[in-house]
C-alpha cells in the first residue's frame, strides 16, 4: 500500500514538474521571439499588448493544469484511503471467519485435489515468484531512489526508503529482544556492508552461483564461516547526499551499540562503490559526534569507490553544461532533464563526503571541485580496492576505463596534489575485474580476508599491491 500511495503521489509529481518544464521553456521561447519586436517601431506598439495577452492566456492555461492535476491528486488520495479502509476491514472479517469456522473434515476433500506433494511443490514455485517478483520491485525501487532519492525524500513520498539494516531482504527492528529473535549466535564481530547506487543489499550475492557454486555464498556467510564475523547489511536511499547517509548510518551503528543482544568489540565496514564514500562519511561524523561505535571500529574496506570521483558523473556534467550554454529550447530542455539527477549521484562526481562539500555551492558547476579531504580515524585502518577490466592493470585501457565506471587512481585516492590524496594503509589492485563483480569477486574476498587475518590485519604501514 505504501508503494502505491508512493507511486500515485510521484505520478502527479512527475506531472507537476513537466508542466513547470514547459512553461519555462515556453516563456523563454516567447521572450526571444518579442524581444526584437519590442525594440523597434512600429512593431513595438503593437508588440507590448500582444505579449500581455499571451503572457496572460499562457500563464493562466498552465495554472488551470495546475489545478486539475492538484484536484486530481486529492480523489486519488481520497480513494486510495477508502480502498485501505475497506481492504482492511475485509481482511479482518475473513480472518475473524477463518478463525472461528469449523473444520473441513478430511474425507470431505476434493479427491482431485493435488497431492501433498504437489502442493509443497507447487508452495515452493509460488515462493520462488515471489521472493523474484519482490527482488524486482526492490531493485526498482532503489534504482528510483538514486536518481530521484533527493526530491522524494524532500516531499517525503512512501517511495523513499530510508535507510534500515537487513537481513534475508526484510528490514531489521532496532530494539533488543526483536533482535534477540532474528541473529543467531550474535558474535562479538560484527560487519556492516555497504551497497553502492542504485543496488540493494543482493549485490552482495552477485552471480554467488558462478563465483562460489552456492547462491547462498557471499563474502557476509564466508566471513561468518572463516572469522566468526555476523554480517548485517544496510539498504539506503542512495539518491540523497552521501553526507546525508553518512549521518544516517552513524546514528543507525549507534543505536545498535546500544540495542545489539551482546557486546560488539569488533566493528567493521566494508562499502561497494558508493557505499564506500558512506562509510567514510559516516566515520567522520561518528568521530565528530564522539559516537560509542566508533570506539569500536577497527577497518574501513573502500570496494571499487570513486573516492575521487566517478568519469561518467563528471561526463554527465560536462554535457548538461554544454547544452545549457547555448539559448535554445532544444539544448536547455535536456540540460533542464540532465541536472534532475540527484545530489546523490552528483556527489559522485568528486567523491562528496561531508556537508561542506556541497552545502552552498552550485550543484551544476562546471567541473568544479570543491570536495574536502577528510583525516583518517586513529586507530583505524583503512583499505581501498581497486580493479581493472585488462589483465595487466598498466595497460593503457586499463589506465583508461579501470572497472568500467572507478579508475584505479581514484578508487585508490591517488590525487594529482599531494595534499587531496587519500593515504589508505593499504591498497590493492585486482586486474581482469569490472565493477559490479567486485562485490563477491573470490579475488576481493581473499584481499579482504587477508587484511583481517590477526597477524597482517592490524598493520597500519602504507602499501600497495597488484594481485
Amino acid at each position: 500500500m505504501q508503494r502505491l500511495r508512493g507511486s500515485t503521489a510521484l505520478l502527479f509529481d512527475t506531472v507537476e514538474q513537466i508542466t513547470n518544464l514547459v512553461e519555462r521553456t515556453h516563456t523563454a521561447t516567447a521572450a526571444k521571439v518579442f524581444r526584437p519586436l519590442a525594440a523597434i517601431e512600429p512593431t513595438a506598439t503593437v508588440s507590448t499588448p500582444v505579449k500581455a495577452v499571451h503572457d496572460t492566456t499562457a500563464g493562466g492555461v498552465y495554472q488551470a493544469i495546475r489545478g486539475v492535476n492538484n484536484s486530481a491528486r486529492k480523489l486519488a488520495g481520497f480513494c486510495l484511503e477508502m480502498g485501505f479502509d475497506i481492504g482492511s476491514a475485509l481482511r479482518q472479517r475473513n480472518l475473524s471467519s477463518a478463525q472461528s469456522g469449523p473444520a473441513v473434515p478430511l474425507e470431505t476433500q476434493d479427491p482431485t485435489a493435488a497431492t501433498a506433494n504437489d502442493s509443497s511443490l507447487l508452495d515452493h514455485n509460488l515462493l520462488d515468484h515471489n521472493l523474484m517478483g519482490h527482488k524486482l520491485i526492490d531493485q526498482v525501487e532503489s534504482a528510483l531512489n538514486a536518481f530521484y532519492g533527493d526530491f522524494l525524500h524532500q516531499r517525503q513520498n512512501p517511495l523513499d526508503i530510508g535507510m534500515s539494516f537487513r537481513l534475508s531482504g526484510k528490514r531489521l527492528p532496532m530494539a533488543r529482544e526483536l533482535l534477540t529473535q532474528k541473529i543467531h549466535h550474535p558474535s562479538g564481530k560484527v560487519v556492516i556492508f555497504i551497497h553502492g547506487l542504485a543496488c540493494t543489499e543482493s549485490i552482495w550475492s552477485i552471480s554467488a552461483e558462478e563465483f562460489h557454486g552456492d547462491p547462498c555464498i557471499n563474502f557476509g556467510s564466508l566471513l561468518s564461516d572463516d572469522l566468526g564475523y555476523t554480517s548485517l547489511y544496510i539498504r539506503y536511499n542512495s539518491g540523497r547526499h552521501i553526507s546525508e547517509n553518512g549521518k544516517l548510518l552513524s546514528a543507525l551503528l549507534t543505536q545498535l551499540i546500544a540495542e545489539y543482544p551482546g557486546n560488539i568489540e569488533e566493528l567493521l565496514l566494508i562499502g561497494h562503490s558508493m557505499g564506500g564514500l558512506v562509510a567514510r562519511s559516516a566515520a567522520h561524523y561518528g568521530s565528530s559526534n564522539n559516537e560509542p561505535w566508533t570506539q569500536r571500529l577497527r577497518q574501513i574496506f573502500c570496494v571499487g569507490t570513486p573516492n575521487l570521483g566517478a568519469p561518467l558523473e563528471k561526463g554527465t556534467n560536462v554535457l548538461s553544461s554544454l547544452l545549457g550554454s547555448f539559448n535554445s529550447a532544444g539544448t536547455r530542455v535536456p540540460a533542464e532533464i540532465l541536472n534532475a539527477r540527484s545530489a546523490g549521484i552528483k556527489d559522485l562526481r568528486f567523491g562528496y563526503t561531508t556537508e561542506e562539500d556541497w552545502a552552498g555551492k552550485d550543484p551544476d558547476g562546471f567541473l568544479e571541485d570543491n570536495r574536502h579531504n577528510l583525516p583518517l580515524l586513529e586507530g583505524v585502518a583503512y583499505y581501498s580496492i581497486a580493479a581493472t577490466v585488462t589483465r595487466d592493470p598498466k595497460h593503457p585501457l586499463g589506465v583508461l576505463l579501470g572497472d568500467l565506471l572507478v579508475r584505479q587512481r581514484s578508487a585508490a585516492g591517488q590525487a594529482r596534489e599531494p595534499a587531496q590524496q587519500i593515504a589508505f594503509h593499504s591498497g590493492n589492485v585486482l586486474p581482469g575485474m569490472t565493477h559490479l563483480y567486485m562485490a563477491n569477486h573470490p579475488a576481493v574476498y581473499r584481499v579482504i580476508r587477508q587484511k583481517l587475518t590477526p597477524a597482517t590485519g592490524c598493520a597500519l604501514a602504507t602499501s600497495s599491491q597488484v594481485i
